[in-house]
């Protein structure tokens, strides 16, 4: 069984940065229309990290700066590289994050896609990966 994001986070019970709703366009997916033009996506994150030092400390440079993972993970989904699975898309992500900052543990992913080219009446699909350091 693998662990989770919240065992993995360090000594402080499963400690987490959460980042929900960022909206960024792009144009990821299979159909042709889908990479032609620029589509909504909606991303969250859970950066599994030990919390313990900047809560005692109060400065940010004793946590992982929110901001820039935030700035990693809109210029993927929006930029140059069209990927046509959500999965894929998802993986880079997870991939950038985990990468950007050694104290992120694990992250887990989410990334819907607001409007979906469906023929059913739906409001969002989308995928959810974990991915650890």
């Amino acid at each position: 069984m693998s662990p989770t994001v919240e065992s993995v986070a360090g000594g402080s019970g499963g400690d987490r940065i959460q980042l929900r709703g960022l909206r960024v366009l792009g144009t990821h997916g299979v159909l042709p229309e889908e990479k032609s033009r620029d589509q909504p996506f909606e991303i969250d994150l859970d950066l599994a990290v030990d919390l313990a030092m900047a809560a005692g400390s109060d400065r940010l440079a004793d946590t992982v700066d929110y901001g820039g993972v935030a700035d990693t993970a809109a210029g993927i989904v929006a930029g140059a590289t069209s990927y046509e699975l959500l999965e894929a898309l998802a993986g880079a992500i997870a991939e950038a994050t985990l990468a950007s900052d050694l104290r992120i543990t694990a992250v887990t992913v989410g990334v819907r896609k607001l409007q979906p080219p469906l023929a059913v009446d739906i409001a969002t699909v989308g995928v959810s990966i974990t991915r650890y350091q």
